[in-house]
């Protein structure tokens, strides 16, 4: 896929987040956009870097990487770009990928009948067990940290 289909996708996964962002959580447009512009940044920036450097390493690693970095409180501007990150809300973030994601399972359909009846079963473990984890190392956490 070239940069250019993927910025475009980035660009609409964006405005519909912004939508989102008003409907849900109730921040406006204008002050969610320079949030999402870093995001979008980020993100190009990420699958950039996963087509030129060397080795088989996938963009959403480039992607998180830059993320921290820009992010960490000892960068310069990190807590300016913390600040306009945070009036994009993550449900809001989420909901146009998801959408995304049923439809590119609509049309593998026929392959996901193939798979059977086996991988609603693993599927179900999958999730149980994930959520079970995080709940165990949230609590965890938030007791070490004395939040609960």
């Amino acid at each position: 896929m070239k940069i250019k289909d993927n910025a475009f996708i980035l660009v609409l996964v964006g405005a519909l987040t912004l939508v989102g962002n008003m409907i849900g959580p109730k921040h406006n447009i204008l002050e969610a956009l320079p949030g999402m512009i870093i995001l979008i940044l980020i993100s190009l920036s990420g699958i950039l870097l996963a087509k030129i450097m060397p080795g088989k390493i996938p963009a959403v690693a480039y992607v998180v990487t830059l993320g921290c970095i820009l992010t960490y409180p000892a960068v310069p501007g990190a807590a300016a770009i913390t600040k306009y990150m945070a009036k994009v809300d993550f449900l809001a973030l989420t909901t146009p990928i998801l959408a995304y994601v049923g439809i590119s399972l609509g049309k593998d359909l026929d392959t996901f009948k193939k798979s059977g009846w086996r991988i609603i079963v693993v599927s179900c473990f999958v999730f149980t067990g994930t959520y079970i984890g995080s709940a165990l190392i949230a609590q965890t956490i938030l007791k070490l940290l004395g939040q609960i």
